[in-house]
């Protein structure tokens, strides 16, 4: 049965972002998927529900172009799924400046920067999902390690609940997702789950979710994750 909905998933042309783009389609929502460059995984895909757009999140201009280009569209969903983990093994001290700082930009700064811009394409009573990681729980880090990325996802949580906050009048929703750990490329072979696993776990979470307004930190079972 066709649900009606309308996506905009950003950073879909492989793993979880890809995952997610079938997942939804399945489900009858009409879906727009980004892509940074031509992605295979995404042409293979042929659904008339379906629309491929290519845009960088770290460059503005691109940005405000698919802004453009989709003007007059409405979305249920604003989901931004894109990220790196670049020397995420690394020390913070060990990793380069630059490095670190564009590590920081991607995750936390530029998908706070798209949802600001794609705020007027959200439907009433929309939902604004970020690709968040229990590695961004402060009260939860008893391991130590991927510091910058750690990092740079509890700048993103703190930077989406100030968003939300910020526009709270407007009544929608913002969903910070973990979607375990997975065996994609970033994930690695000896990930716990598949993404067939996370993606589902996701898109029930986010269906649930649909109405809602505030601020919610999940994991793709539906758990409240600690700040």
């Amino acid at each position: 049965m066709a649900s009606g909905k309308n996506a905009l998933i950003v950073g879909a042309s492989r793993g979880l972002g890809l995952g997610l783009v079938e997942t939804f389609l399945q489900r009858g929502w009409r879906v727009t998927a980004t892509q940074r460059s031509a992605s295979p995984g995404l042409a293979a895909l042929s659904s008339d529900a379906l629309l491929v757009e290519t845009a960088d999140i770290d460059d503005d201009a691109a940005v405000d172009a698919l802004h453009g280009r989709l003007a007059g569209q409405s979305f249920d969903l604003i989901f931004v799924v894109a990220g790196v983990a670049t020397q995420a093994h690394d020390p913070a001290h060990a990793v380069p400046r630059d490095v670190a700082a564009q590590v920081y930009l991607t995750n936390a700064i530029s998908p706070v920067r798209f949802a600001e811009t794609f705020l007027d394409r959200l439907a009433p009573k929309g939902l604004v999902a970020f690709m968040s990681s229990i590695l961004g729980s402060v009260a939860l880090n008893e391991s130590g390690g991927w510091e910058t990325y750690r990092a740079s996802k509890a700048a993103l949580n703190t930077l989406a609940r100030s968003f939300e906050i910020r526009h709270h009048e407007a009544g929608f929703g913002v969903l910070l997702l973990h979607p375990g750990w997975v065996r994609t490329e970033m994930g690695g072979a000896d990930a716990d789950i598949d993404v067939a696993t996370s993606v589902t776990g996701l898109t029930d979470v986010i269906e649930g979710h649909l109405g809602q307004t505030g601020t919610a930190y999940r994991d793709y079972t539906g758990k409240t994750l600690d700040w």
